[in-house]
């Protein structure tokens, strides 16, 4: 694998995670019950970006390590997805 190919995949993998853990750990001002004037009681309380930004970071490195392991190591590619399975 090259580097930009390295970088690419994990960079992909980075923004699904992000999307699918933004909602963890995110309050609503209702949840609060500190409904600033002007917006929704669904709007979230306060940024939580760093913590999501961490948490995306951590979680992508270790589904990219065991992308990484599986590619390299046991030689696995996306040709090799229908031999996973049971035979039909």
């Amino acid at each position: 694998m090259s580097w930009i190919s390295v970088f690419a995949i994990f960079f992909i993998i980075w923004w699904v995670v992000l999307f699918a853990t933004l909602p963890f750990g995110l309050r609503t001002q209702d949840d609060d019950g500190e409904v600033t004037l002007g917006t929704t009681s669904s709007a979230p309380r306060g940024p939580h970006m760093r913590r999501a930004f961490l948490r995306t970071t951590i979680v992508t490195i270790i589904i990219f390590g065991i992308y990484y392991v599986a590619t390299v190591y046991y030689g696995l590619s996306l040709n090799d997805v229908p031999r996973i399975g049971p035979n039909a």
